[in-house]
């Protein structure tokens, strides 16, 4: 075994400096000379997706981390872990950028459903146990995001000022935890600062506590776009600075270091953590290879993290568990019973293999009983994504097609990865229109769109949803066109012209056919209630309300829920609902129904 001093003495001031920012989005550059291999970082807590958002390579979608929370734990925890190690070896996936290990200490914080708890010493324990899962399978694990990032809003520029024994006992225990106990392989920091210092730039934080006093050994990376300086980031402690190839440090470093301003052996220490974490998983030629990876039987596992997480809330009647013997009828109600939310939006979200079907879940569970469905009340803003495949065709400026694709996704993201040239993206579709009258069909996205439908061009232009850098993804403008439709083919295209400079890029549809109006739904919801044995109503939240880039306005349920839970109850005393939520959400029927479950977002086999 080659000692990493050796290979860095190999290595000159621009090869070294090379390796502490991105070559893209998601890698760092290989180095062949000392037989470095790219290393390959990916999101996220609850599923690897790997270096592209794509429906093609579907991964697996374990319970978010808060209902892993609310399992109390630890040995569940570290199986996650150990699927998600899997899970990041079978994509090529070297690093993870995950445990959140922040803390609820907001119930409106966009991303609760990312972290376990707003517990710090529960934090802990099961922070242990996710990077002690992961990093046995020769993956790395991130602690993230360090620290005091526990809301969305304004996380660019917020301040957050926490007492020294707060900052102790609350903030940092759970990092103090990963590193000294479970000894994490790498740490993100994040993109706030704590009083009054940007986290990148903290050399208190980062140097005195995380590497001097905690004895941190492997690699402090920043969070995408978070590091904002050369020479004062340089010397904090960061170790890495992504996405690239862009950014503060490359040319610039170089330059410090030529110019005196910055020792080189600040620069070596940082490039001996990237060869150590290369070292630990298997990315360094003259170095162990990872270790086998075990196999844990996805579904079986998938299904118990699942149901250990959710919690009983309330049952006084003793209505659950039910016994299909007694039941004839049961009315399934609500918005997420139609389309259940498995995981929240943002960094976090991939794109599993398939989804449990709620009614058809119950239908299993309780055979020979009659279930009715229906929504009940809408909850999403953005139109419903079409089954169907399109083709994607990416322009350059002389619109000459560069490259094209078959996809089967309504949402299509693409963080970097663009052929070279693009300059457009093209989508063309066929929708088989079963039933004439008025049809809603959308464009979702930011800029300049044009939606042509059986050859009548219709142009959108759309805003983002905030100013934070993600809001491009996470919350895009939608157009809508109304138009009739016969029965038969519609050929649907969507240009979007690219935005100069732009870190992301999306591009989505969306297609509502013509359905009764929300009052005639809920009507009918609560007449199927009150000829059912049992009323069991789904509500909850989704993607467009829990997410990374924004907070939550209000803890109220999406939309008329709330009025549907009571109406349902109202029509049948055995009305059990079951909360589909990542995050806190107010219950003003609570007394007026017979059970509640707690689901969370449960994964894809929730």
């Amino acid at each position: 075994m080659t000692d990493l001093r050796v290979l860095l003495e190999r290595l000159s001031l621009e090869d070294k400096v090379s390796l502490l920012t991105g070559a893209d989005f998601w890698t760092l550059p290989p180095l062949p000379q000392i037989g470095l291999d790219a290393l390959v970082l990916s999101d996220g807590p609850a599923g690897v997706r790997g270096t592209a958002w794509d429906e093609r390579d579907p991964s697996l979608l374990l319970p978010n981390p808060a209902a892993l929370g609310a399992t109390w734990d630890p040995l569940a925890v570290e199986l996650a872990g150990r699927m998600l190690g899997a899970e990041a070896r079978r994509k090529g996936v070297h690093v993870l950028l995950a445990p959140t290990l922040n803390i609820q200490r907001a119930p409106l914080a966009g991303r609760n459903f990312e972290c376990f708890s707003e517990d710090a010493f529960l934090t802990a324990r099961l922070a242990v146990a996710y990077v002690r899962g992961v990093q046995s399978c020769g993956v790395a694990a991130t602690a993230k995001h360090f620290v005091g990032n526990d809301s969305e809003n304004g996380r660019m520029t917020y301040d957050s000022r926490i007492p020294p024994e707060q900052l102790r006992e609350t903030y940092l225990l759970p990092f103090e935890a990963a590193v000294q106990e479970a000894g994490v392989w790498a740490v993100m920091a994040a993109y706030n600062s704590v009083d009054g210092t940007t986290m990148t730039e903290h050399r208190p934080l980062l140097t005195g506590v995380l590497k001097e006093e905690w004895g941190f050994d492997g690699v402090v990376m920043s969070d995408w776009m978070a590091t904002r300086s050369t020479h004062a980031s340089a010397t904090a402690g960061l170790d890495l600075v992504m996405p690239g190839p862009d950014g503060p440090w490359g040319p610039a470093l170089i330059e410090a270091v030529k110019a005196g301003e910055l020792l080189e052996q600040v620069v070596d220490e940082k490039v001996m953590r990237i060869l150590r974490l290369a070292s630990r998983v298997g990315a360094l030629a003259t170095f162990s290879p990872a270790p086998p990876v075990p196999a844990d039987p996805p579904v079986p596992s998938l299904r118990r993290l699942a149901a250990d997480g959710m919690v009983l809330l309330d049952n006084p009647r003793g209505i659950l568990p039910l016994d299909s013997g007694e039941l004839r009828k049961v009315a399934l109600i609500g918005p997420n019973a139609v389309a259940f939310s498995a995981q929240g939006g943002g960094s976090a979200h991939v794109n599993p293999p398939y989804l449990s079907n709620v009614a058809d879940s119950l239908r299993a569970a309780l055979e020979g009983v009659e279930l009715t469905v229906h929504t009940g009340v809408r909850t999403h803003g953005l139109l419903p994504a079409p089954q169907t495949q399109a083709q994607v065709e990416f322009l350059a400026a002389d619109s000459s097609v560069l490259q094209t694709e078959t996809r089967g996704a309504g949402r299509l993201m693409f963080l970097g990865g663009l052929p070279s040239g693009t300059t457009a993206i093209r989508l063309s579709a066929r929708l088989d229109i079963t039933e004439r009258g008025k049809h809603q069909l959308s464009v979702i996205g930011v800029g300049a769109y044009t939606l042509t439908v059986d050859g009548q061009a219709h142009d959108f232009t759309m805003q983002a949803g905030g100013d934070d850098p993600a809001a491009q993804l996470m919350r895009p403008g939608q157009g809508i066109l109304s138009v009739d439709l016969a029965r038969g083919p519609v050929d649907i295209q969507i240009r979007h012209d690219l935005i100069s400079g732009a870190p992301f890029t999306s591009l989505g549809w969306g297609h509502l056919p013509p359905h009764q109006d929300e009052e005639a739904e809920l009507a009918a919801a609560v007449a199927a209630a009150s000829t059912s044995d049992v009323a069991v109503v789904v509500v909850g939240t989704n993607d467009e309300v829990e997410s990374e880039g924004f907070d939550r306005e209000t803890l109220a349920l999406p939309g008329r829920q709330n009025e549907l839970v009571r109406r349902v109850a109202a029509a049948n005393p055995r009305t059990i609902v079951v909360v589909n939520a990542g995050a806190p959400v107010l219950m003003p029927w609570r007394d007026d129904v017979a059970a509640i479950l707690w689901a969370w977002l449960p994964g894809q086999e929730g």
